[in-house]
């Protein structure tokens, strides 16, 4: 009987004491801020974020270069929101163009610290590696997700702690074993990464639309050999789902190239000015800051190549695509004596 009273009372106070109205609205205006936060969060940032003023420090060499991989990977963490990619709450959780954009820088980043351990600072193949910069690569290639033991973040400033060490040294006329060398041939090896890099994410942009490729693997050697066999016609398509996350990806990663190749084209102004490789670097620029136009869909448009709507990928794609071979050019200016 008791049991059956106290049931009764619930029922009968629920309806009347719970502000169901106050907490729907409540609801309303949190989803609201949330949408304002993220919005807000999802803005990208400026094609000069990060430049160099050439009267904030003497002029070292290498300085420009190291600043602006500190600057650019440091901007992940201190942009609006944060770093977002390994966000487990609201309205981080719900994003996933700002993660895809920040993916594409953190991978920029991670082919420059590569070249900066292996070749920026190396005189030759045999020479010893930096012992700051063999912290840095490693920490940057950390997982890009991680929440928590460690978290990315927590990488990240490893990282660029280690790269503010090295960039200390080389600017310090005591530090002698401390090197960044111009050298046509390490410009060329970053080069190489940079066109494999935008060649990928032109292939992947242009699979929006769903293409037959013909299998070019091992055209021009008859003697070479890969492991599995192929068709000589391979279908590509983009998942559906994966489309902006590619988009936003290449913008990220074009967005980081052009800071860094404003860096290089400072450090490394001798070495393009004697191959007559200054004017090929600035029309690279110009084709990154043309991927980098304000967008003015709220969504991206995934039509047809000759349809009726626009398809954003493949106009990506075509800025990307004329970056890639225009970097192919400059290497080829590099390689001549």
């Amino acid at each position: 009987m008791a049991s059956k009273l106290n049931m009764s009372w619930l029922r009968d106070w629920l309806p009347e004491q719970v502000p169901w109205r106050w907490i729907g609205s409540g609801l309303v205006v949190l989803l609201v801020i949330g949408c304002g936060f993220g919005w807000y969060w999802s803005r990208e940032p400026a094609l000069d974020q990060v430049r160099l003023d050439a009267r904030e420090r003497p002029f070292v060499t290498g300085y420009a270069t190291v600043e602006s991989t500190i600057r650019t990977c440091g901007w992940l963490l201190d942009k609006p929101g944060g770093y977002l990619s390994n966000d487990l709450m609201p309205p981080g959780v719900w994003l996933d163009n700002m993660p895809s954009f920040e993916f594409g820088v953190l991978e920029q980043c991670r082919d420059v610290a590569r070249v900066l351990r292996d070749r920026f600072s190396r005189s030759q193949s045999q020479s010893t590696e930096d012992a700051d910069l063999a912290i840095a690569q490693p920490a940057f290639n950390f997982s890009s997700d991680s929440w928590i033991f460690p978290a990315t973040e927590s990488k990240i400033r490893e990282g660029l702690d280690a790269l503010r060490a090295y960039q200390d040294r080389i600017s310090n006329a005591d530090e002698p074993e401390a090197q960044f060398f111009a050298r046509a041939d390490n410009l060329n090896e970053w080069l190489s990464v940079v066109e494999l890099r935008l060649g990928s994410l032109s292939q992947r942009l242009s699979a929006s639309v769903e293409r037959t490729r013909v299998n070019t693997d091992l055209a021009g050697e008859p003697s070479a050999a890969n492991s599995t066999r192929r068709s000589q016609l391979v279908e590509v398509r983009t998942p559906w789902l994966q489309i902006d996350n590619v988009f936003y990806e290449a913008r990220g990663s074009a967005w980081a190239l052009l800071q860094f190749l404003r860096a290089i084209e400072r450090d490394f102004s001798g070495v393009l000015e004697d191959k007559n490789a200054t004017v090929s670097i600035a029309q690279i620029e110009r084709e990154l800051e043309g991927a980098l136009g304000n967008l003015f869909s709220p969504i991206i448009l995934n039509g047809s190549g000759f349809g009726l709507f626009a398809n954003h990928s493949l106009v990506l794609a075509s800025y990307i695509s004329r970056a890639h071979s225009a970097i192919i050019d400059v290497r080829d200016l590099l390689e001549q004596g």
